[in-house]
């Protein structure tokens, strides 16, 4: 059955009957990716941050739903949905979400372990945050791989990190392989400079025609978002 997005009464009904869906595959037939859709439904929809928790915290500890557990730790990472901020609870969250696959968790478990690896008593190392960018950037997360070309690049010199512009190139040219558009624009700058690689004008080219497309795709996608918005009655 097709429905006329144009008519409020239409779309009333089909995302009433959206909401009745989700709960019978979540609490009937124990879905954990039909839970996951109905805590987004309860975030977005209803506008319930604390009903769209308890969903989520329940299909990450019961059902270890990699998304699902993303959410909590976005959760309590900023204070949501009725609960404290807690960025060591966050953590743990974030890694059980990149344990079960979400490599987003991956990237999101390394930069709350930077951050914690500079306290006074940390929970977490800073090499345990490189180990979480790596099995993002493995994992084809293209920020993760973007993150530690950054570190190479300038070393960090408290961790016993060295710069590494060989190691900056590699991670560069696999973020930049990943449409990251900073990536393609670094690669292309290292290409005309030779850092880390011969130098080489035409993939310098290459790349910074690469980095101006991927920049004219967000600009084209922001103008969209725009006008749909603006067309919104």
């Amino acid at each position: 059955m097709s429905i006329n997005f144009k008519s409020e009464e239409e779309v009333k009904d089909y995302v009433k009957n959206l909401g009745t869906e989700y709960r019978f595959g979540c609490y009937q037939e124990k879905k954990p990716e039909v839970c996951h859709l109905l805590g987004d439904y309860f975030e977005s929809i209803d506008k319930d941050q604390e009903k769209a928790w308890k969903v989520y915290q329940n299909n990450c500890d019961t059902a270890n739903f990699a998304k699902s557990c993303f959410k909590c730790g976005n959760y309590l990472a900023i204070g949501r949905g009725g609960q404290k901020q807690d960025r060591n609870k966050a953590l743990e969250y974030f890694e059980k979400s990149c344990t079960h696959g979400d490599m987003n968790g991956c990237f999101r478990a390394g930069i709350l372990s930077a951050f914690i690896s500079t306290a006074k008593d940390p929970i977490r190392t800073f090499k345990q945050a490189m180990a979480l960018f790596e099995k993002g950037c493995e994992g084809k997360h293209h920020e993760s791989c973007y993150h530690l070309s950054g570190v190479f690049m300038e070393g960090y010199e408290r961790e016993k990190i060295a710069k590494d512009m060989k190691r900056c190139f590699d991670y560069t040219l696999k973020a930049c392989d990943l449409d990251n558009m900073y990536a393609c624009a670094n690669l292309s700058l290292m290409y005309q400079k030779g850092d880390g690689v011969e130098k080489n004008p035409e993939l310098a080219k290459k790349y910074r025609t690469k980095a101006e497309d991927l920049q004219d795709a967000v600009v084209k996608q922001r103008q969209l978002m725009f006008q749909e918005g603006l067309n919104r009655t």
